[in-house]
């Protein structure tokens, strides 16, 4: 196996939970491979390095192996090495996303007719 589709590979590797999604992403320019936006029917080989944007992070990528075929994550997890660099920049964005929630939990439910009252009262005061 020479090269397989990027949103296959995608797909296989566990990036995106169906081959559609990593197609769009690829048509958002979310991918990029060996530093230029990449189509989904553009060919991966092993040695390219691909930067993933997906709701999971940022990634950034060296195929180690080739698929076309989704299995276990054990295995998917063997079809790339992610640099140390984006494995510690997405440790550091998942620890802030996690503190920002401790600062400004967000309101149990809708406010009450009172809360209501407070909160025009507090814009117009704005004015």
């Amino acid at each position: 196996m020479n090269g397989v589709r990027l949103d296959k590979w995608l797909w296989a590797a566990r990036f995106f939970k169906t081959r559609t999604l990593a197609a769009k992403a690829c048509e958002l320019g979310r991918i990029v491979a060996n530093h230029q936006p990449a189509r989904s029917a553009r060919e991966v080989r092993i040695g390219d390095r691909l930067s993933i944007r997906n709701e999971g992070g940022d990634f950034d990528v060296e195929v180690l192996a080739l698929s076309d075929a989704r299995g276990p994550a054990s295995v998917a997890q063997q079809l790339y090495r992610e640099t140390e660099a984006s494995r510690e920049a997405r440790k550091l964005f998942a620890e802030e996303r996690r503190a920002g929630l401790h600062f400004a939990p967000a309101p149990a439910g809708r406010p009450s007719k009172r809360d209501r009252r407070r909160i025009i009262r507090f814009r117009d005061d704005g004015d």
